[in-house]
């Protein structure tokens, strides 16, 4: 599980964690029944104080992301279909809040967000369109 965290962020460093196992369990790199680093291991390998993990797997415990069985590491929790269908929306709805609020900032008009998100969506989709040819890449 590849978890990082950047302490300059603004983002409380237990919250970058709980937000990056959520991606990950809704991206199903992380599966029903996966273990979780130990609290000690992810705290020695992200560098950060091991009450920072806790609380991040306190705050995942309480929303029935993981679950806890004593002595033993932390697990995801099974999900049915529907709750994975509805973690991996409300995983998009996240990501694109922040859009939404630099949109709004620049003045773009709802139609002409639209627009670029549904450009997006069929480039990354069919990236050998011919609107995607003989474009210099950056």
């Amino acid at each position: 599980m590849l978890i990082v965290v950047d302490p300059h962020s603004g983002v409380p460093v237990y919250r970058q964690i709980m937000d990056q196992v959520k991606f990950h369990v809704a991206s199903g790199l992380l599966n029903a029944g996966d273990e979780l680093p130990s609290t000690r291991a992810l705290s020695s390998e992200l560098g950060i104080n091991p009450m920072t993990i806790s609380k991040a797997y306190s705050y995942l415990e309480r929303e029935g992301v993981v679950e806890r069985r004593p002595g033993r590491p932390l697990v995801v929790k099974a999900f049915e279909t529907n709750q994975i269908h509805d973690n991996r929306i409300n995983q998009l709805r996240e990501s694109l809040a922040a859009t939404v609020t630099i949109a709004k900032q620049l003045g773009i008009r709802n139609d002409e967000a639209i627009a670029v998100f549904r450009e997006l969506l069929e480039n990354e989709a069919n990236p050998q369109a011919p609107d995607n040819e003989g474009k210099e890449q950056s």
